[in-house]
Formats: structure tokens, C-alpha cells, sequence
């Protein structure tokens, strides 16, 4: 049972003063914020401050309520740092009440028929699930029955904040208003990419929309700040120098089927691009906000179908191809931009014209230039049957394979498909194809593949015989 459920508080010290705090507005200054794929952000804040000469307090109220308090740097002319506080211990009923542990209280019992009050001193004697009063020589414990019920604390503890501030003592060699500059670290502020392509099958072509996800959870809001997003994983140096997992999923192997080669014509940070969002905004806390950073039309894509099969693998049961898109990141021919990591969603018009959602897949941080085939679902009427036909040892060290692979196409038009047989270097053995209905292309030291042409409402055979030596 939680206090805050069943409590209405009145705060009888000076509670004007504490309401015009909590209600004034935002205390930060000209704000920038620099924003990591991994969850964390750079937050610097220039305020305007009077600083008295000699050593004195300043208090930064308004900055993250997850603020990494060692990454803090202070900058102000003239004044130099004594000693440094956060205070994150935010004012609610529930802190209220257990800071008043040992305190007099005063609760307000209102009569529900008569509306008539009744007052009585009561000390808190432990908030443990529940709260727990003396009240006169009885013990009790405040009930959540409904009954309206109000509880009014005398004042306010000194260390209970409206808002997460930071409390910097200075040394200042003079007085007057300058320019103080705070800077800092802190998780819960992340970004990733969103794309939404349409895909039209009949032009082979597809149109890209990318979105900037930002997403706020830091415990504070970040008014009118200039905002500024990285791509790319930042070692965090902590936890052994493992970053954080990253706000986006990882995203399946083999999406980028050959990197690019071609330097994308944003401005970079070292190893990073940067992407900067027009203009200045308000990242409120707990927000999701989208920004468009990319609209591309007519970019070619081919969609295929592909399918792997395990070594010696033989599937008695007709497995699904996937249905894979694919398309290029190139200036000629391509999305023309380098790519931040994130989710593309694909759609495709129905016979009305409506666009209708047929799969996403991730994609990582991809340099402009590079080849992608994102699969987006398991085709309905392309599949394939695999057989080992004949397994026989020639040799003490040699064996011979036989593989038939069945493949169905139900579609009312012909397709071609790319089958891959893996696993011909399991266990570091020689392993070569010395015969095969169709002459299939080696594409890894563990892998060949068959691109095959499949007729309409038809089906195709393929075979192949494997020697392989241990």
C-alpha cells in the first residue's frame, strides 16, 4: 500500500514560494543536446547566473534526473569549483511521508455525511508498505478505505527538490552576472532510424521515407535546446568498456550484402555522422518525437527469394523461401545517404491501391554505396523439399553425398529463386561438388548457391553430389 494512492497533502511552510518554484517554468539557460544511438546524451547548458565574489552556492535546477554527476564540467569566468552535489531525491507524497519518520504530522479526517473535520497530532512512526502513526497512546495505521483523508506537514525537508538540481560551491575571484556553463552525460535520451518504403512491384522500384525516433526518458524535459544526433556506437568506458545494448535491435545477418564504398555528404564527428534536427526544439520527458530526414522516390529494388539449407539437411516437410528486397544505398541509383541504424518497414499497394504492410527487418549503421537485401516475410506459394538421396563412404577419409532439392512455385507467374546449400566446410573438411543438374556459383569457403528459374503454377528439380574428404 502506497501512500501517494490514498493522500492529499497540504504544505502549510510557505507554500506559495514552493508552488511558484515548482510552476515557474524551466530554469535552463541556452541549451544543446547531443544525442547517441546507445542511450546517452550530451547536454550542455549556459545560464546566465549573479555570482558573488568569494565561495558561494550555485544551484542548477532542471537538469536530467539520471545525470551522470562525474561527467559534470563547470565553466564560468572568474570561478572555480569547491565541491559538487546532486540532489535527486524529488518532492512526492511517498518522500513526504518518509522523510516525516519520527515527526509530528497533523491528519485531517473529513466526516463524509457531514462534511465536519477533525484534527489530530500524530507521529510517524514507519512507512513500510504502509504508514504507521501514534496517535495519542494508540498505535495506527492509515488505512486506504476511502475515506477522505489529508495529511499536513508543517514544512518542506531541505532535501526534497521539486526538480533534479544540481548544487555546484564556487570560488569566484569577483562579483557580478556572467555566463555559467554546465555540461554533462546522461542516459535515458536515445535516437534510432525508421524507414517506411513503398514498394512498387510492376516499376521494381521503391520510395523511402527516414524518420529520427527520439525518445526522452531521462526524468526531465529539454526546453527550446539545439539538437544534434550522432550515428554510430560510442565506447561509454564503462563496465569494462562494453557499451550499453543500443535503443534498436540488432539487426539480421547478411542485410548488407556488400558495404559501400562512398563518403555520404553529412558533416562528421571522427568516425561519425552527424544529423542535425532544424531549428530548435522542446524534447519533453516521456516523449516519442519523429523528424524526417530522408524522402527518396524511384529508387530501383528487385524483390527474390532465397532459402539456406544445412549440410545434409533434408526436410520432409516443404519449407517457405523468404521473400527478400533488395536495393542500394548509392548516390547513383540509391537511397543516396549514408544510413543510421534502425527499422525499415516495407509496403506494397493492393489491387484497390491502398498500401499494405508486408514485413520490416533491421539494418545497421550503413555507409552510403552498400548493397541490401532485407528479407520481410516467408513467401506463401514459393517453397522447397531437400532429400539426402545417397550417403556412402568411399574411403576411410572419404564420403560421397547425394542432395535433391525440390522446388514449388504456385504463383500465377514465374519466379526466380537463390538456394544455397551450406555447411561444406563443417569442421574445416574439403568438401567439392563433383556433379550437379545446374551449374551453381561457390559464394564462401562454406557455402554454394543455385539461382534458379521457376515456372509459373510449376516446379523444378535440382541435384548435386558432394565428395568430401576429412
Amino acid at each position: 500500500m502506497r501512500t501517494a494512492h490514498f493522500l492529499s497533502l497540504i504544505l502549510c511552510a510557505a507554500p506559495s514560494a514552493l508552488f511558484a518554484q515548482a510552476g515557474a517554468g524551466t530554469a535552463q539557460g541556452d541549451l544543446s543536446v547531443t544525442i547517441y544511438n546507445n542511450n546517452q546524451a550530451l547536454v550542455q547548458d549556459v545560464r546566465q547566473l549573479s555570482i558573488p565574489v568569494g565561495t558561494t552556492r550555485l544551484e542548477f535546477p532542471d537538469v536530467s534526473a539520471q545525470i551522470r554527476p562525474e561527467t559534470v564540467s563547470f565553466n564560468a569566468s572568474g570561478a572555480s569549483i569547491v565541491e559538487q552535489n546532486f540532489d535527486f531525491d524529488l518532492l512526492s507524497p511517498d518522500k513526504l511521508m518518509e522523510k516525516a519518520v519520527g515527526q509530528t504530522v497533523t491528519i485531517v479526517r473529513t466526516n463524509p455525511a457531514t462534511g465536519a473535520e477533525v484534527r489530530q497530532q500524530a507521529k510517524v512512526l514507519a512507512v513500510n508498505g504502509g504508514v504507521v502513526l501514534q496517535i495519542g497512546g494508540q498505535i495506527e495505521v492509515l488505512r486506504d478505505d476511502g475515506l477522505p483523508v489529508r495529511v499536513i506537514f508543517d514544512k518542506v525537508p531541505p532535501n526534497l527538490r521539486p526538480r533534479p538540481t544540481l548544487s555546484v560551491t564556487v570560488d569566484s575571484d569577483r562579483a557580478g552576472t556572467r555566463a555559467a556553463s554546465l555540461r554533462y552525460l546522461t542516459p535515458g535520451l536515445g535516437w534510432s532510424a525508421d524507414y517506411v518504403a513503398l514498394y512498387d512491384e510492376k516499376a521494381s522500384k521503391i520510395d523511402v521515407q527516414g524518420w529520427v525516433t527520439l525518445t526522452n526518458n531521462s526524468g526531465t524535459t529539454y526546453n527550446n535546446a539545439a539538437t544534434l544526433l550522432v550515428a554510430g556506437s560510442v565506447n561509454q568506458g564503462r563496465n569494462g568498456g562494453i557499451a550499453p545494448k543500443p535503443m534498436y535491435a540488432p539487426p539480421p545477418r547478411n542485410n548488407i550484402r556488400q558495404a559501400g564504398t562512398e563518403t555520404a555528404g553529412r558533416e562528421q564527428l571522427g568516425d561519425y555522422y552527424l544529423y542535425p534536427i532544424s531549428g530548435r526544439t522542446t524534447i519533453a520527458d516521456r516523449q516519442t518525437k519523429q523528424v524526417s530526414f530522408l524522402d527518396v522516390q524511384g529508387v530501383p529494388a528487385q524483390r527474390s527469394y532465397e532459402y539456406r539449407v544445412g549440410w545434409l539437411q533434408t526436410i520432409e516437410e516443404p519449407q517457405s523461401f523468404n521473400t527478400v528486397l533488395k536495393f542500394s544505398s548509392s548516390s547513383k541509383g540509391g537511397l543516396g545517404d549514408a544510413l543510421p541504424a534502425g527499422t525499415v518497414r516495407f509496403y506494397m499497394k493492393d489491387a484497390s491501391g491502398a498500401p499494405q504492410f508486408i514485413g520490416e527487418n533491421g539494418i545497421g549503421h550503413t555507409p552510403m554505396g552498400s548493397e541490401l537485401a532485407l528479407a520481410t516475410g516467408q513467401a506463401f506459394d514459393v517453397k522447397v523439399k531437400t532429400t539426402v538421396e545417397k550417403r556412402e563412404r568411399l574411403s576411410s577419409s572419404k564420403w560421397r553425398s547425394a542432395m535433391r532439392y525440390e522446388i514449388t512455385n504456385a504463383k500465377a507467374i514465374p519466379v526466380q529463386v537463390d538456394l544455397t546449400q551450406g555447411g561444406l566446410d563443417f569442421w574445416l573438411d574439403d568438401t567439392r561438388i563433383i556433379e550437379e543438374s545446374q551449374k551453381s556459383r561457390r559464394v564462401s569457403s562454406d557455402a554454394t548457391r543455385w539461382t534458379v528459374d521457376v515456372p509459373a503454377n510449376g516446379s523444378m528439380t535440382v541435384t548435386a553430389t558432394f565428395e568430401t574428404r576429412y
